[in-house]
Formats: C-alpha cells, structure tokens, sequence
C-alpha cells in the first residue's frame, strides 16, 4: 500500500501541496488526477523521496522509501520517459540499472521481449520515437518484478495498440494483489483502466472514490411511441421525468427494469431504455472547476 498522510510541500510561498492524506490499494489501479499545477508531479517525488515535505509523510509498504531494502524489487517507476542516454542501448541501459538493483540479466530479456523492444534491443535510444521511450521507461519500472507501480503519464506517446497493452498489463498487474498508482491526462482512457480515483486540486484532495461511484448512472433514457401516458405513469411511480429533443424522456428516480415492468402493466411499447451515467471527464471537470477558476 502507499500512504499519503497529511502532506505538504512549499516552494517559498507556493504551497504546492497542502495536507494531502490518501491510500493506494493493492488490487487495483488507481488513477491520479487533477489539472496543471494541482501538485500532482510533487505529490509522486515526494512519495519516492525526490522532494523532502515541509510536513507529512509518504510511506510505501509501511516505509519511506528511502528506508526501502531494495526499492528496485518493491517499487517500479516511470516518472520521465525521456530521462534516459541517448548514446546507450535498451539491452545496456537495463543492464546497468538491473546489476545496481540486485536483479539478474535474465530479468532484462525478459522485460525487454514483455515490453516489445526484443527487435531493438542493441539500437542506439537517442533515435527511438517517444512511444519506443515509453516502453523503455515501462521496462524499467517492471525491472525489479516490484509489488508497486507509480506511473507518470505512461500512455504518452504510444500508439492504439500500445495503450491497449499498456492498459491490459496494469490491470493484469492489479489483478494479481498488486498496487498501481496512474497520472495520466488522458480521461478516456484512465476511465477504462482505472478502478479507483484521487483526484486533487491546489493541493488538496477533491475526492478519493471508486470509479463506480463517481460515473454512476444518473438518470435513465427513455422512448415510446406513448410518451405522454409513459410519463403520466411514470410520475404516479415515483419517477422524476423530463421530456428530451426527439421525443425521448430523461427519468431518474426509476431503474431501468422498474421502468420495463411499469411499462409491461400499462401495455405502453418502448422503443428504447438506456442508463445514462456522467463520463468521466464530465465528473472531472465539476470537480475541478472551482479549482480551474481561482
């Protein structure tokens, strides 16, 4: 697990980040969110002890990460995909990080075939596209077979089948009791891959919930032929309903089976039942408008 308690971080007046307390869980992905400047990229520093909190702490496994026996094995982290020598091949820069972190040169071939690099492996970096980077970043934050994954913007620059394997190894890598914390600005695809949600702003904690409840079904679609005695019954039912463009009706208050058996009684045909839920990134932005105007 990863515990964020109470932390702050200053940059002379700034307060970049202002008692920030959440939980990262294992078994399941769990995206970070927030706009530019939110404290998002200090938050992950301070986690791996790149930024010393004016107060607080951030503990992985029950410990600082400097206090880790071999963070290499416990922790993967991909936080700037460009921060690699360009002058160094994939084979020879794994194979540098995995003899400072304890960790066999069988591990390397495998990362490196897992990631899609096998064909490039003895290619200079410095003419890899940003997606090639990505995947060498990936590599390297899987070097050390960790329990955690802390990602910064992993999805950047790769193409369609890149993100769909880099969303299916997080959530296999979930799966299997493991913790995965995910910055990304990509909405859609965080709302496809993630389970659980922080969402911060100025600092500070907006929310912290599932991805289920934060993308929960808010009314229900309608379409009859009989709209008007649908939403007479619909009304008598309890059921809040509106009329839409089209002829379509929005009702909230009914599930969509009560809505069919309410229907069926009434002989009323429907032509069409949809749940609706809020998109994430229509959640997201309530959210944070507040923290988007100041």
């Amino acid at each position: 697990m990863i515990e964020v308690r109470e932390l702050t971080k200053r940059f002379g007046r700034t307060v970049a980040v202002d008692g920030l307390t959440f939980h990262v869980k294992p078994g399941r992905v769990t995206g970070f969110l927030g706009p530019n400047g939110a404290g998002k990229s200090t938050t992950l520093r301070m986690i791996l002890g790149l930024d010393r909190p004016a107060s607080g702490e951030a503990l992985v496994g029950g410990r600082r990460y400097d206090r880790l026996r071999h963070p290499m094995r416990e922790v993967g982290v991909l936080l700037d995909a460009g921060a690699v020598q360009g002058g160094r091949t994939p084979l020879g820069h794994l194979s540098w990080m995995a003899r400072a972190g304890g960790v066999g040169r069988d591990r390397v071939v495998t990362v490196i075939e897992q990631v899609g690099l096998a064909g490039v492996a003895r290619k200079r970096i410095r003419g890899f596209s940003l997606g090639m980077r990505q995947r060498l970043g990936i590599a390297a934050a899987l070097l050390g077979d960790p329990g955690v994954l802390l990602l910064d913007e992993p999805v950047n620059g790769l193409d369609p089948d890149g993100v769909r394997w880099i969303r299916e190894l997080l959530r296999e890598f979930a799966a299997e009791g493991h913790t995965v914390l995910l910055s990304s600005h990509l909405m859609s695809e965080m709302e496809l891959t993630a389970d659980h949600l922080v969402v911060i702003g100025r600092g500070r904690l907006i929310t912290d919930a599932s991805m289920r409840e934060l993308t929960a079904v808010r009314d229900v679609f309608v379409r009859s032929s009989r709209a008007a005695d649908l939403a007479t019954a619909l009304s008598a039912a309890g059921g809040t309903v509106a009329a839409e463009d089209g002829g379509g009706l929005s009702v909230r208050g009914l599930d969509p089976a009560e809505i069919g058996d309410l229907a069926a009684r009434q002989a009323i045909p429907l032509h069409e039942v949809t749940p609706r839920g809020a998109s994430l990134e229509e959640t997201y932005l309530r959210l944070t408008a507040r923290e988007a105007d100041r």
